[in-house]
C-alpha cells in the first residue's frame, strides 16, 4: 500500500485576519491613541490626513482588541527588569467610583507592573507584589515606598531579605509619573467600565516601556505615504 503523505500543519491564524485595514495601520493607530493625549476622533483625523478613512468607533474597537495582544507580543523583547523598585499607588475614577492603581518602576525607569484594585489595603498590596514578581521573575533587593502602614508587613512576608526604603523624596520619580498616567485619562473622558483599566493599563505600559532605550523591539512608526484605505466606496 502506498503511504499517505502527512498533511502539513495549518499555519496559525493571524490576529489581524478578517480586518479590512492593513496590520501596520491598525498598530500605528493603537499606538497613537495609547502613547499621546489623543481622543478616538483625533486619531480618526490623523488617519484621514493620510488617506485612511477609519471611523472613530472602529479605532475604539482596535484599541480594545489589540492592546492586550501588543503588550503580550512585546513582553519577550523588553530588557531585563531591574532589582530596585519604586512603588506607589494612585487613584482613578471608573464609572463614578474610585479605583486604586498600584504601579512600580525600576531604577532604569521601566514600568514593572500595574495593578488595579477596588481597595487600598494589605491584600491589594500583597497581590500586586506577588503578581509583579511572578510576571518578571525578579525579587527586588530594594523597594522604595511611601510610609503607608500596609507595606512593612507585606514586604516582610514576601521579601524578608530586601531593603524597604521610605526616605523623604525617595519616591518622587514614580509619584511624578502618575501625572502622565492621569493626563492620558483626560482625552478619554474617564473610564466607564471596570474592565477598561485592565486592558488600558497594559497598553500605556507597552508604549511607555517599550521605547527606543528600553527594548530591542522596533516600535517606530512606519512610513505612511503608501497607505490607502481598502474601502470600496
Amino acid at each position: 500500500m502506498r503511504r499517505r503523505r502527512p498533511r502539513p500543519a495549518p499555519l496559525p491564524r493571524s490576529a489581524f485576519a478578517g480586518f479590512r485595514f492593513p496590520s501596520d495601520v491598525i498598530v500605528l493607530a493603537v499606538r497613537w491613541y495609547l502613547r499621546f493625549g489623543l481622543s478616538y476622533r483625533d486619531v480618526e483625523e490623523l488617519l484621514a490626513e493620510r488617506d485612511v478613512e477609519a471611523d472613530h468607533v472602529t479605532i475604539y474597537r482596535w484599541v480594545q482588541r489589540f492592546t492586550p495582544l501588543l503588550a503580550d507580543a512585546a513582553r519577550p523583547c523588553r530588557h531585563a527588569v531591574g532589582d530596585r523598585w519604586q512603588v506607589d499607588e494612585t487613584y482613578v475614577k471608573v464609572a463614578g467610583r474610585w479605583r486604586y492603581v498600584y504601579r512600580a518602576i525600576d531604577q532604569f525607569g521601566q514600568v514593572v507592573d500595574v495593578f488595579v484594585s477596588r481597595q487600598r489595603d494589605a491584600t491589594a498590596a500583597h497581590r500586586f507584589f506577588q503578581r509583579a514578581m511572578g510576571a518578571t521573575k525578579v525579587s527586588p533587593v530594594e523597594v522604595t515606598t511611601d510610609k503607608a502602614p500596609v507595606y512593612p508587613a507585606v514586604l516582610e512576608e514576601l521579601l524578608p531579605a530586601g531593603w524597604h526604603r521610605t526616605d523623604r523624596y525617595a519616591n518622587n520619580r514614580v509619584e511624578a509619573d502618575h501625572g502622565r498616567l492621569k493626563s492620558r485619562l483626560r482625552p478619554m473622558r474617564g473610564l466607564k467600565q471596570d474592565r477598561r483599566p485592565k486592558s488600558w493599563s497594559p497598553g500605556t505600559r507597552w508604549c511607555r516601556t517599550f521605547g527606543v532605550d528600553t527594548t530591542s523591539w522596533p516600535s517606530r512608526s512606519p512610513p505612511t505615504g503608501d497607505w490607502r484605505s481598502h474601502s470600496k466606496n
